[in-house]
């Protein structure tokens, strides 16, 4: 039997990309699942998609704390419990500090950072009662922080710290916290950047072609919660930033500047 047969998974933003992977992953190991998403065009969506299973979807904006409480209540009303949340909603940036205005960095804090808080605060209860887990998908962001991303490593450093802390709460409670780093993955979160206006980009900088899929990364999460595995850092190019981050920062913030600037100091990535 399936570990996840009949465990209530709840799993944020997932009209898209990671998050749809993993219903997409989930759904047939015999999981009971709910989301949110933003978009009430895509939640209908995934709604007719899987009619003939008991997904439940919602509509949800996380930044807002009422509405993640609502999400958790009807997701309780309806599967009676939560086993497993996997706090992956997230927004992306693009745009150097010195142009950025701040309602972009509270913007981005409010959904990669809050939002976790606010839809952990509400499922914690059940899920100590079920002894389940507590998942944020983080970034390697999250150990190095990145130019033209500083809004978005902000973001990820406190989802990391926060999460270590909850762990270190949990320790001997039964519920297990852990944090994934997929890394570059194929998605429309560089489609969904916000500029330096908080306006998304609609363009992205990378070959898309070349990434992880979804699917195999929403194939390891769960394999990670599977096995109760602290952190998850995906790629290999994610493990060696971190390495050289950790041993010899000097250095990687000069390896850092190298990839995301050319050699007229321009910053082009």
């Amino acid at each position: 039997m399936s570990f996840f047969q009949d465990k209530v998974v709840v799993i944020t933003g997932g009209s898209d990309g990671i998050g749809k992977a993993l219903i997409e992953a989930l759904i047939p190991l015999g999981a009971k699942v709910a989301t949110c998403g933003r978009s009430h065009d895509k939640i209908y969506k995934l709604q007719v998609e899987y009619a003939q299973v008991m997904l439940h979807a919602v509509a949800c904006d996380i930044s807002i704390e009422e509405e993640c409480r609502r999400f958790i209540d009807s997701t309780i009303e309806t599967f009676g419990r939560i086993d497993i949340l996997i706090n992956n909603a997230g927004i992306s940036m693009r745009a150097l500090f010195t142009d950025c205005d701040t309602k972009v960095t509270r913007k981005v804090m409010e959904i990669n950072f809050l939002g976790a808080v606010y839809c952990t605060k509400y499922a914690l209860p059940s899920i100590l009662e079920n002894k389940g887990t507590i998942v944020g998908v983080s970034s390697t962001a999250g150990y190095r922080g990145l130019p033209g991303r500083s809004a978005y490593s902000a973001s990820k450093f406190a989802l990391q710290g926060w999460l270590e802390s909850l762990r270190t709460e949990m320790l001997h409670s039964g519920v297990h916290v852990m944090w994934v780093c997929p890394g570059f993955t194929a998605s429309n979160i560089r489609l969904a950047a916000l500029d330096s206006h908080g306006v998304a980009r609609g363009e992205t900088v990378l070959n898309e072609g070349s990434l992880m899929t979804a699917d195999e990364c929403a194939h390891h999460i769960l394999k990670a919660i599977r096995r109760r595995k602290r952190t998850l850092v995906l790629t290999l190019l994610g493990k060696v930033t971190v390495l050289i981050n950790k041993m010899a920062p000097s250095l990687a913030d000069r390896l850092t500047y190298k990839h995301y600037y050319n050699k007229k100091g321009e910053f082009v990535k």
